[in-house]
């Protein structure tokens, strides 16, 4: 199977469109959106706190490489930040560029369907490169981190809330969010990350480990999705919007494997920002 097939095989953007617009016809917060749409662990909160690595006033204009379905990017436009969105995954941009429309937002977020090895930007031309558990899908990362040197500006930043391997990642179950099998997953450990940044001519300025928060909200979230699917529907309606949209009913699988995963030490998250 293909990455982009793994991403895309459950997902039909136009009833996922007509969905959000029936259940809010005024236009859906990114609040709201975030059960669909924040496709990482830690949602909202591991958005923000990401963004929290950049300002306005310095990194206004950015590349979110590995998109997905654009929450990060929609969170990131409410507080002023300009960003384009690149992705492999063409439905993905698709649903991004729909969902954008919807909350007015299309004239400040661009999504584009691309290849992280080849970036279709000329050189210095962002101000920040963002990664949300993208990079982990990328076997070829000294070619990645080359295009992003060379696509940011002299003082830009790379800014990545990743999944690494952890010490037990043999121990690794599938399927995972990112990938089905190993075939597609990329991991590699915090300080193999590190070095290759160092090499690609990164100055690293903040590395924090985020696994045992990655891991409370992960259960709290398995919990939630537990309940959602033993519902009455005489007395309890289903969520209007879930992962489930964009990954089908084994996104239930996936869910618990990452609890697992994350509990084992078979993977681990981390935030970094590093200038150039």
């Amino acid at each position: 199977m293909s990455l982009v097939n793994h991403y895309q095989q459950y997902l039909t953007v136009e009833d996922v469109l007509d969905r959000v617009a029936e259940h809010y016809p005024a236009g859906a917060s990114y609040y709201q959106l975030a059960p669909l749409d924040q496709l990482h662990i830690g949602g909202l909160k591991a958005s923000q706190r990401l963004l929290n690595l950049l300002n306005t006033d310095t990194h206004p204009r950015v590349l979110d490489v590995g998109a997905g379905v654009g929450g990060l990017m929609r969170q990131a436009a409410q507080q002023g930040f300009t960003l384009v969105g690149l992705d492999i995954t063409h439905a993905f941009n698709r649903l991004n560029q729909g969902l954008s429309r919807q909350l007015g937002l299309e004239h400040q977020l661009h999504a584009i369907t691309g290849n992280a090895m080849a970036l279709p930007f000329i050189s210095s031309s962002f101000d920040a490169v963002l990664f949300q558990h993208s990079f982990l899908n990328m076997p070829d990362t000294t070619k990645v981190l080359a295009e992003c040197r060379r696509v940011l500006r002299p003082g830009g930043v790379v800014v990545m809330h990743e999944v690494v391997s952890g010490p037990n990642v043999v121990s690794l179950r599938y399927p995972v969010p990112w990938a089905s099998d190993p075939q597609h997953s990329c991991l590699m450990p915090t300080a193999m990350l590190l070095e290759k940044m160092r090499k690609a001519g990164f100055h690293l300025d903040h590395v924090e480990d985020w696994s045992a928060d990655a891991l409370a909200w992960r259960q709290r979230q398995r919990e939630k999705e537990t309940l959602s699917t033993q519902h009455d529907s005489q007395t309890k309606p289903a969520p209007a919007l879930s992962p489930q949209l964009i990954f089908g009913q084994r996104f239930m699988e996936m869910g618990k494997n990452l609890v697992k995963n994350l509990a084992d030490e078979a993977i681990q998250v981390v935030e970094i920002k590093a200038s150039c």
